[in-house]
């Protein structure tokens, strides 16, 4: 079971997170105007080290900072500039936001790398990951759940008090964690394989510190190996899965979160351009049918399939992006008819 579910409205699509270009005032509207139901604050990477994945967390967590060193984002024992670069982009994601969005009413996604994924990522002081370390792990998380819990806050007081809002993990490293297949810092050697019992306990300390504030938490992972089990019994409201990528041995994992009331934000829609152009509306959604009559469940709970692209779009051209993400639109009221008719 979820430990917070997640409503949201019928036909409902949303995002991963990413988006091409610089600029947050031209970012914002894209979501907010097409995506109904579930739009999201624009990341826009291309602007460099710091509006990256691992700088925006590291722009979000509570008392722990990075600095970026040869080898990648490494911890640093005061904020820095690097630092404050992250803390800056992520200020003026969130003022474009606070501009574009006074009229809007509804749910609003936000998203950040989660625990593992940043575990598996940033290096200690002395060079290695900080996954060697579990002490650093469980500081991650609880910085984590701290900073969301101040970033959610935040998001809350620059939009109208209807405005709710969700977040989103990515934990894209999750499957080597698990698999021990995360190298060292020096790429000699892997790293030791995280329990999937720790894994969970970890993921849902964040899940309940957000719970606790009234802030569903979903989860994405785009891995081929995405652990799905793994995930839901984590407590998360849903999760987000590449539907390309999605194994079978999965199926049964998916239709208990359905069964027990979570959501699948599905990968629906590729997320860089395709030379052909998309393909038509009913092949999008045709993957989510062919689920659904594999696991034998009720039409009525297509209303809690979310259609996104597969990833992030920061890799699409603009034009791109935008028919992607009226795809995505689309397709959440074609699933939302065969929901209606199944009942």
């Amino acid at each position: 079971m979820p430990v917070l579910p997640l409503d949201l409205p019928t036909a409902s699509a949303s995002g991963i997170g990413s988006l091409p270009g610089t600029e947050p005032l031209e970012a914002a509207p894209l979501p907010m105007t097409l995506l109904p139901g579930l739009p999201y604050l624009p990341e826009l990477p291309a602007r460099g080290p710091g509006a990256d994945m691992i700088g925006r967390a590291f722009g979000i967590l509570a008392e722990l900072y990075v600095t970026l060193a040869p080898s990648g984002w490494r911890f640093a024992e005061h904020a820095g500039r690097d630092h404050s670069r992250a803390r800056g982009y992520l200020h003026q994601d969130l003022d474009a936001l606070e501009e574009r969005g006074q009229a809007y009413e509804g749910l609003i996604k936000v998203q950040v790398a989660g625990p593992w994924t940043l575990a598996a990522t940033v290096e200690l002081h002395y060079g290695d990951k900080a996954l060697a370390d579990r002490g650093a792990c469980r500081d991650i998380a609880a910085s984590l759940a701290e900073g969301l819990r101040e970033h959610v806050a935040d998001v809350r007081k620059r939009l109208p008090l209807s405005t709710g809002v969700v977040v989103q993990l990515d934990e894209p490293a999750l499957p080597g964690v698990l698999d021990g297949t995360v190298r060292t810092a020096s790429g000699f050697g892997t790293l030791r394989a995280v329990e999937a019992n720790d894994a969970e306990a970890t993921l849902r300390s964040v899940v309940e510190a957000l719970a606790a504030d009234g802030v569903p938490v979903v989860v994405h992972c785009c891995a081929g190996r995405a652990p799905v089990g793994v995930l839901r019994r984590a407590g998360f409201a849903g999760l987000a899965l590449d539907f390309g990528l999605l194994p079978q041995v999965a199926d049964d994992e998916i239709g208990e979160l359905m069964e027990s009331g979570g959501v699948l934000l599905a990968g629906l829609v590729p997320s860089l351009d395709q030379r052909a152009g998309l393909s038509p509306l009913a092949d999008t959604v045709a993957p989510v049918a062919e689920l659904w009559n594999r696991l034998g469940l009720p039409a009525a709970l297509l209303a809690r399939v979310v259609p996104v692209p597969t990833c992030g779009l920061a890799g699409a051209s603009p034009a791109y992006a935008r028919a992607a993400t009226q795809r995505c639109a689309d397709a959440a009221r074609t699933l939302a008819d065969l929901a209606d008719g199944g009942e």
